[in-house]
């Protein structure tokens, strides 16, 4: 079999897929994913799955049928043991061999451990999904370690079935790697009104069998231990086969890796982002969605550079955030709107430049966000805290 070859049976390497068949591409096309579901998208298994409002079939992204219409092969349950750039080929942990003429590596990421605790339970996949609804719904306590958007959207879940949760940060802040103060801060307060205990600058000394303890002495009731403390991209594969890697597999501004007939994108790829000016890796829907539209078009021979506007979004209780841009290493904050209200945004800048956007119950603000932000407009702090300047023409 020639063609394209897929590893990864995620949001990227499904979209892959799609969007070659609808740029025309008629040769072969084969999806290898780990898993043995079909192709599922992530968002919902930390929402919406946890508090019952939706179901695994509801994460799918397409029925079987689909696949076979397509002329898609997918090969699910099955492992990826090594690849040969020479022969242009991938071994399978079945035996079977698979040749390409070209190879996307959406190998994605998997969970960093917490070293002592063995009973926790983590959230990436749809049987861990499974298994912390139903063990949610049982537990008489529920600790969180991690204040980041798994573990915060895990909270909210949690919480609003009525469960006891504490979240333990070892930072100061809430959200601290990606988010201002001001944000960080206003979810300390909503996650606090809801009945979330927080515990900042929290060092766990050990896991024990109902409880964490810290290393200030402070107990924390962990019937149910639940840990989300980031995750890896996994890169092994592509290491191992000579491929350049770093925090991810390193690509060109077309997701091209050193071998032009393998790509990389999604959770496990390390790209040049122009809108933040340095090599980094993005976990997002729409990163992997885009970057494989944007592989697609470079196969069939008409790609161009990526340069997609990153945007984000996170449920927590009545809260939807959604952000536009990347604000790391801003160096000024301005809000616009009022926090009371719980609908603002605000605004990132580093050295007078626009950067990012976050938007907080505002998702007409957010769409006109991302057009500032692919415009690079030039938009003052002064005018963005001013309600009365409209956004609007700024990029008209």
């Amino acid at each position: 079999m020639r063609g394209t070859v897929i590893i990864g049976g995620g949001q990227a390497g499904f979209q892959t897929a799609v969007s070659l068949r609808a740029e025309g591409y008629s040769e072969p096309i084969a999806i290898v994913g780990e898993e043995a579901h079909l192709p599922y998208q992530r968002p919902p298994l930390s929402k919406g799955m946890l508090t019952g409002k939706q179901q695994e079939r509801h994460a799918v992204l397409r029925p079987a049928d689909f696949y076979v219409a397509q002329r898609i092969d997918l090969i699910t349950g099955t492992r990826v043991e090594s690849l040969d750039p020479a022969s242009c080929s991938v071994s399978l942990a079945g035996g079977q061999r698979l040749e390409y003429d070209s190879l996307v590596l959406a190998t994605g990421a998997r969970n960093r451990l917490l070293p002592g605790a063995e009973r926790a339970l983590y959230l990436r996949t749809l049987g861990e999904a499974a298994e912390a609804r139903a063990r949610i719904a049982v537990a008489a306590s529920i600790a969180v370690i991690g204040g980041g958007f798994i573990g915060l959207e895990v909270a909210a879940a949690a919480r609003t079935l009525g469960k006891p949760v504490t979240v333990i940060e070892a930072a100061p802040r809430l959200m601290a790697r990606v988010l201002a103060p001001v944000v960080s801060e206003y979810f300390r307060q909503r996650h606090e009104e809801h009945g979330v205990r927080i515990l900042l600058n929290a060092s766990v000394e050990r896991i024990e069998k109902d409880e964490v303890v810290l290393v200030d002495g402070t107990r924390v009731p962990a019937e149910l231990l639940i840990v989300g403390i980031g995750v890896a991209p996994n890169v092994e594969l592509a290491s191992s086969a000579g491929l350049d890697v770093a925090n991810g597999i390193c690509v060109d501004e077309h997701l091209r890796t050193v071998d032009p007939r393998i790509f990389a994108i999604g959770d496990c790829a390390e790209y040049e982002n122009v809108y933040a000016g340095v090599r980094l890796r993005l976990e997002s829907v729409q990163n992997a969605v885009d970057q494989a539209v944007s592989v697609a078009q470079a196969i069939v021979g008409r790609g161009t550079a990526y340069d997609s506007v990153p945007w984000f979004w996170s449920d927590q209780f009545d809260i939807r955030m959604q952000m536009a841009g990347i604000g790391t290493g801003f160096d000024q904050v301005v809000t616009r709107g009022d926090l009371e209200s719980r609908k603002f945004s605000v605004f990132y800048y580093r050295g007078g430049e626009l950067k990012a956007i976050d938007s907080l119950n505002c998702p007409a603000e957010h769409l006109l966000a991302r057009k500032i932000i692919a415009a690079r407009a030039s938009i003052s702090p002064e005018q963005a805290a001013d309600e009365s300047f409209d956004l609007r023409t700024a990029i008209s």
